[in-house]
């Protein structure tokens, strides 16, 4: 991610309302290894106290104050994007909340990629001037079509190596562990071997056709090195 687009993601504010401790961690941790700026509370007297967010991930079943009640009394008083996170799947459930301020509803359980990815959709409906280009030399990313190019000549990616793609190029030289990438584009809880990784980037190294630019960091990760370095190598 070139400076511009890091800024932007750091900035976005994200609060989590959500009581189960273990869900509430997992969001968080996984929201801010996207690069959001994060806050969890655990009550719906909590959420109304906080200060206003950007986008607000709301579990509908909370101790204290019905959660579609929060979502009235928020969307009352802001213009945070509302996106309802709970087990909660009858049509009537998703009615009431989108009637009473969401943007959006969110089934548990779900993972990571696709909340960031409602995130985005949500963001995007509310900042339509907003770009989501990654931009790395003559790579681009299209966040909102997922489309990936190299000086202007589209390469069709499967979905695993544009999260792993897109988990580089947020952010070019520093190094990505190889469990951050595969919770982000495999799933939050991936417990398996990591060798998988190795076969998917392998494959992404081939298909963008730049030798040097995707670099292994032994025992640690990954990173975009400097295009000037992958050009520069045979």
């Amino acid at each position: 991610m070139n400076a511009q687009t890091r800024g932007d993601a750091e900035e976005t504010r994200v609060l989590v309302v959500e009581d189960d401790r273990g869900i509430a961690e997992s969001l968080v941790r996984g929201l801010r290894q996207a690069g959001y700026g994060v806050e969890g509370v655990r009550t719906g007297r909590a959420a109304l106290a906080a200060p206003t967010p950007d986008v607000v991930l709301l579990d509908l079943g909370l101790p204290d104050i019905d959660g579609v009640e929060v979502c009235r009394r928020l969307r009352a008083r802001s213009d945070a994007a509302i996106i309802a996170v709970t087990a909660r799947g009858e049509e009537a459930d998703r009615v009431v909340a989108l009637d009473e301020g969401a943007d959006d509803y969110l089934v548990k359980p779900f993972g990571l990629a696709e909340l960031l990815a409602r995130i985005r959709a949500v963001l995007r409906r509310r900042r339509p001037t907003e770009p989501e280009i990654l931009r790395h030399g003559p790579l681009a990313l299209d966040l909102r079509t997922r489309q990936v190019s190299v000086d202007g000549c589209a390469v069709a990616l499967t979905p695993k190596e544009l999260g792993i793609l897109e988990c580089l190029a947020a952010d070019p030289g520093r190094v990505v562990t190889r469990q951050q990438i595969l919770e982000r584009a495999w799933d939050a809880h991936w417990y398996g071997p990591t060798k998988v990784l190795d076969v998917h980037v392998a494959a992404l190294r081939r298909k963008l056709g730049m030798p040097g630019l995707i670099e292994t960091v032994y025992g640690q990760g990954f990173r975009l090195g400097t295009v000037q370095e992958s050009q520069e190598q045979p």
